[in-house]
């Protein structure tokens, strides 16, 4: 375990290539390591066990031996063919050696009294024991009596323990050759699986390096599709990575957006309430300067300053409205019926529009009533209908049609004037957006500051509706489209009147 724990210690701080071979290396050893040990022990057990068989077979055999042996010889049967070099007898008086010899190269020879010594002490069990023999090596001995004769037989240790060093040092060499090669096997692969993890760091590199900080940010550099595999780990780190650029990407853009949105918006609304206070500070220096010498009345004076701060308190209620519909705060709520709003609307564009031709066309399949406030969208309708009235010539007819189907109710306002050009229906309903310069203005008309179809636009959003136009020359038509009161949601995000 020390040695694992140095080895796993060792792999901070390298690469992950490094990580993997030796992970795969100390896993690999370790396996190799248990089936040697597993071999040798396997094979010890075996061969211990054979050489015991060996013994109790050569103890009984010396017990035959030597009930036929000449008188005189009692070990003579050492002297057979066949006897296994090392092959040890002894005859014994108790547990006293009394006569033992030892088979070898050159026949059997006796035992000198050192060595008898060492074999003294064994009881005639039958039990398997190992003792050291001096000059001999280790023994595996035991003992046997009959008729009141004891033998004691042993063979040597050493070629048993010979043949598992020999098993050992094989062992370890081919484990040393497998690793090697299976280091290597395992560096080649580990580097070919990497590659597509460099190529994603790569990317993610190359992505840092962009100036995310300035500019318009896009074509940002994604992971290669073979590197998007979503069955593989570094497939799925690759697909997402580049849903993160993809990510990156489109917030910074809708952030460069938004902002040249806001510095559009100030430059209009600086613009917008620059020429009121252009005009009061003008007829206020005209009051200081002219009133004394009689060069102007005051009552003129007092009425432009009066009419262009209207004029300025209106754009800045307008600014505040959208401001507090764009923040979702609550709205009254009531139920509001559509057909008699619009049919009011109607009447007071009427009076205002008296050279228009107007005209309300009901197409009721239920009750137009709806859940909001009434008097935002009653705005939403004169807005609609003084753009209508204001931005067409005398004599154009204007339809307003109101119709509920299938959970909705829907107010249509058509015109037969000049039109919307196309290029500037995709921001008709932006804020400071005018289109005097297509769409006639009757004459005489104030110039508005362009936020009253953004104003409808929003009101219909807070409501759960939606404004949307359609226009070509000769016909143009504004529908606002919202949720029967028996359809709408019990949440309605609106804003306090």
């Amino acid at each position: 375990m020390t040695a694992v724990g140095r080895a796993l210690a060792r792999l901070r701080g390298r690469s992950l290539r490094a990580r993997m071979v030796l992970v795969h290396s100390l896993t690999l050893t370790a396996v190799c390591t248990a089936m040697a040990v597993a071999t040798v022990l396997v094979q010890r057990y075996y061969l211990i066990r054979d050489l015991d068989q060996r013994v109790t077979d050569a103890a009984e055999h010396s017990q035959g031996g030597r009930e036929h042996a000449p008188a005189g010889a009692k070990l003579g049967f050492l002297n057979e063919r066949g006897q296994h070099t090392g092959t040890l007898a002894a005859l014994m008086d108790g547990q006293k050696i009394a006569t033992a010899e030892v088979v070898t190269d050159d026949g059997p020879r006796s035992l000198t009294a050192a060595q008898c010594a060492a074999l003294d002490g064994i009881p005639a069990d039958g039990t398997l024991r190992t003792r050291t023999v001096p000059g001999l090596g280790s023994y595996r001995l035991t003992a046997v009596s009959e008729d009141g004769t004891t033998m004691l037989a042993g063979l040597p240790v050493d070629g048993v323990q010979r043949m598992i060093d020999s098993l050992v040092a094989i062992e370890a060499g081919i484990a040393g050759v497998g690793l090697v090669l299976a280091g290597s096997v395992s560096a080649v692969a580990v580097r070919r699986q990497l590659r597509p993890l460099r190529r994603v760091a790569a990317t993610a590199v190359e992505v840092s390096h962009a100036p995310l900080d300035r500019g318009e940010v896009s074509g940002l550099t994604r992971v290669p599709a073979p590197d998007t595999d979503a069955g593989t780990e570094v497939g799925q780190v690759g697909v997402a990575l580049n849903r993160l650029i993809d990510h990156v990407e489109w917030s910074l853009s809708e952030r460069q957006r938004a902002e040249e949105h806001m510095r559009r918006f100030l430059a209009d609304a600086s613009h917008e309430l620059r020429t009121p206070l252009a005009s009061i500070a003008g007829y206020a220096e005209l009051m200081l300067t002219g009133v004394d010498s009689r060069k102007i009345e005051p009552e003129l004076a007092w009425r432009r300053v009066s009419d262009q701060s209207a004029r300025m308190t209106g754009l800045v209620e307008d600014l505040l409205l959208l401001a507090r519909l764009e923040e979702g705060r609550p709205l009254e709520a009531a139920e509001v019926n559509l057909a008699t709003l619009v049919g009011d609307a109607v009447w007071d564009a009427r009076a205002a529009g008296a050279d228009h031709h107007w005209q309300l066309v009901l197409r009721l399949d239920a009750p137009a009533t709806v859940t909001g406030d009434p008097s935002r969208l009653h705005q939403v309708v004169a807005n609609l209908l003084a753009n209508a009235r204001v931005h067409t010539p005398a004599g154009t007819r204007i339809t307003v049609t109101v119709e509920t189907a299938d959970g909705h109710c829907a107010i249509r306002v058509r015109d037969d004037g000049p039109g919307v050009p196309a290029d500037l229906l995709p921001t008709v309903f932006g804020r400071f957006t005018r289109g005097d310069a297509s769409r006639s203005r009757a004459p005489g008309a104030a110039g508005g500051a362009g936020l009253g179809l953004a104003i409808a636009a929003a009101i219909t959003q807070a409501h759960g509706g939606r404004v949307e136009v359609d226009s070509a020359p000769g016909r143009t038509e504004f529908t606002v489209t919202l949720p029967l009161a028996d359809a709408v949601a019990a949440h309605i995000s609106l804003m306090p009147s």
